[in-house]
C-alpha cells in the first residue's frame, strides 16, 4: 500500500471550487474567474503544480473576498442566514462568537480552536465603533475568505511509522478531500459532523460517505466537469443557444449513464438515443422534439458521446475541424498514449492544403511524407474518421471550403478501419486501453497533478485491476474504489524537485 502513495502539495481552490464554495457557504454567485489568477487546463484546471503565489493571487482574493461578503450580507434574510442568530444589541459577543465558531468550521474545513475564536471575536469592536452589529460580520467574512486555510487545501497528516516522508490524513483532511473530489466544493456541516466524530477513518467509513455523496445533485455537475475537461469540451466557442444545447445533451447522457440508470461507462460510447431540443435536432438533422428530451439516433450514423457536437467542437480549428487535433484528443486524451510535440519550426496552425487541393488529400499524402510522417500517420486517419462531421458537429458530405472536394469520411484506428463516431466508439471500447486510460484521467483530477510517476502507476494499476482492464465497469463504484483505498488517506512528501 506504501508503494502506490503519490506526492501531494497545497492545493490553491481553482476559481470553478472557489465560486462553488462560497455558493455553498453564503448563498452568493460569483465569476471568480475574473480575478483569480488563469487556472491552466492539462486538461484539468487543478494541477497544483502550476499554482504560483503571486500578487494577482492576493490581490485577486482581497477583492473578492470583499465582493462576496457585500453580496451575501445584502439582505436580511441572507445575512440572518450567515450569522444564525439575531444579535441583541450592537456588540453582542455571544451572538457573534456563535456565528464565528460555525462560520469557521465551514469556511476553513476544521473547527477552529479557542485561541482563533477569542481573536476573531475581538472584532466585534468593529461593531461598536461602527454602530452595526454586521459590519463586524463583514470584517470576518472578508478575513475568512482570504485566510490562506480557506483558500488552500492545507494537508499534514501525522507521520506513518517506517515510511519516511508519508503521512496519515486526519478525518477533517479526509473530508475536504472527499468533498472536493466528488462535489467540487467544501464539506457541508454533516460531513465535518462525522469527521468530528472520527467517523471518516476507516475504508468502510469513507466508502459508505462517498456512495453517499454520489446521490447529492453536485456529484453530478462534478462528474460532468471531469468529463468536459478530460474531453476538452468546458468551453464551446458558439453562439449561447447552441453551446447550451450541446452541454445540457451531453451532461444528461452522462447523468442517465452513471448516475439515473447506473450502466457500464462504456454505455456513454454506445448510447443510441440522445437528448435534445429543436436547435440540436435541427443542427443535426434529426427530428425535432415536441420539448427538449430524448430521442433515437435512428440512421443517422451517430451514437453515443463521440457523435456529440460538444465533443466534436473540441480541438477544432477556428472555422473548420481538424483531423491532426482530433486524432492527438483521441490518442492522447482517450488511449493516454504520448504523442511528440510538433518541431519548433512548424506552425501547427498554419497547416492549411493549398488552392486547388483537397483537405482529405493533402493530409493522407503531403503528412505522409517526411520527418513528421510517423507521428501524423498516428493522428490523421483518425481524425480523417471524423471528418464527416464539421467542427460544430454538424453532418457534411464535402468540404467547407471547397464543395469540389467530397468527404470520404473513411479513416482508421491502428490499421483497423471505421467511418465516423459509431464505428470509432466501438473500436476503442474493443482496444482495452480505456479502462486504463479513465483511471489514470481520474487520478489526475483527483490528485491535482498532472505529471505522474511509479507510485501513481501502482495506485492506477491497483484500481485498474479491481475493475478489469477490458471489461465494462460502473464509473460510480469506481470513484468509492478509488477514495476507499487506503493510499488516499495518505500523502507523501514532496521531494525538493516535485515542490519546484
Amino acid at each position: 500500500m506504501l508503494e502506490r502513495v503519490g506526492a501531494s502539495g497545497m492545493r490553491r481552490l481553482t476559481a470553478v471550487e472557489y465560486a462553488a464554495t462560497v455558493r455553498d457557504l453564503l448563498g452568493v454567485d460569483v465569476d471568480a474567474a475574473l480575478l483569480l489568477p488563469e487556472d491552466w487546463r492539462q486538461p484539468f484546471d487543478n494541477d497544483y503544480t502550476t499554482q504560483v503565489a503571486s500578487q494577482a493571487l492576493i490581490e485577486g482574493a482581497e477583492l473578492l473576498g470583499s465582493d462576496v461578503a457585500e453580496l451575501a450580507l445584502a439582505s436580511p434574510t441572507s445575512r440572518d442566514m450567515i450569522v444564525g442568530c439575531v444579535p441583541a444589541d450592537v456588540a453582542d459577543a455571544e451572538c457573534f462568537r456563535s456565528f464565528i465558531t460555525s462560520f469557521g468550521r465551514r469556511a476553513l474545513r476544521r473547527s477552529l480552536t479557542e485561541d482563533e475564536i477569542t481573536r476573531y471575536v475581538g472584532l466585534v469592536a468593529e461593531a461598536t465603533e461602527s454602530d452595526d452589529f454586521y459590519a463586524a460580520v463583514d470584517v470576518a467574512l472578508r478575513m475568512f475568505l482570504q485566510h490562506p486555510e480557506f483558500l488552500y487545501r492545507v494537508e499534514l497528516g501525522t507521520p506513518v511509522t517506517d515510511a519516511p516522508g508519508v503521512f496519515r490524513l486526519g478525518d477533517h483532511e479526509i473530508a475536504s478531500r472527499l468533498s472536493y473530489f466528488l462535489w467540487g466544493s467544501t464539506p457541508s456541516e454533516e460531513l465535518l459532523d462525522l469527521a468530528d466524530a472520527g467517523n471518516l477513518h476507516t475504508a468502510e467509513q469513507i466508502a459508505t460517505t462517498a456512495e453517499a455523496m454520489l446521490t447529492d445533485d453536485r456529484a453530478r455537475a462534478r462528474v460532468g466537469r471531469f468529463h468536459a475537461l478530460w474531453l476538452g469540451y468546458e468551453q464551446l466557442p458558439h453562439a449561447p443557444a447552441l453551446a447550451d444545447a450541446m452541454q445540457a445533451e451531453t451532461q444528461a447522457l452522462i447523468d442517465r449513464v452513471i448516475f439515473e440508470q447506473a450502466l457500464p461507462w462504456q454505455e456513454l460510447l454506445r448510447a443510441e438515443q440522445t437528448y435534445i431540443d429543436a436547435t440540436l435536432a435541427e443542427h443535426y438533422g434529426l427530428p425535432a422534439p415536441a420539448s427538449a428530451g430524448w430521442v433515437d439516433y435512428g440512421s443517422s450514423g451517430r451514437q453515443g458521446l463521440l457523435s456529440h457536437g460538444s465533443f466534436l467542437s473540441a480541438m477544432a480549428k477556428v472555422d473548420d475541424s481538424s483531423p491532426t487535433k482530433r486524432g492527438i484528443l483521441i490518442r492522447t486524451r482517450m488511449m493516454c498514449q504520448d504523442i511528440p510535440p510538433p518541431p519548433p519550426n512548424v506552425d501547427v496552425d498554419n497547416t492549411e492544403p493549398p488552392e486547388g487541393v483537397c483537405k482529405e488529400e493533402f493530409y493522407r499524402e503531403t503528412h505522409a511524407q517526411g520527418g513528421c510522417a510517423a507521428c501524423h500517420a498516428l493522428m490523421d486517419p483518425i481524425g480523417l474518421g471524423l471528418e464527416n462531421y464539421d467542427h460544430r458537429g454538424a453532418y457534411r458530405t464535402v468540404e467547407q471550403d471547397d464543395p469540389s472536394c467530397a468527404i470520404s469520411g473513411q479513416g482508421s484506428l491502428d490499421g483497423t478501419a471505421f467511418s465516423g463516431p459509431a464505428e470509432l466508439a466501438d473500436l476503442l471500447v474493443d482496444t482495452g486501453t480505456l479502462n486504463a486510460c479513465v483511471a489514470r484521467q481520474l487520478y489526475r483530477f483527483a490528485m491535482g497533478r498532472s505529471e505522474l510517476e511509479p507510485v501513481d502507476d501502482a495506485f492506477i494499476d491497483a484500481l485498474v485491476a479491481q475493475v478489469g482492464t477490458a471489461a465494462d465497469f460502473d464509473f460510480g463504484p469506481m470513484m468509492v474504489q478509488f477514495v476507499a483505498d487506503e493510499a488516499f488517506s495518505l500523502r507523501r512528501e514532496e521531494t525538493a524537485e516535485e515542490g519546484t
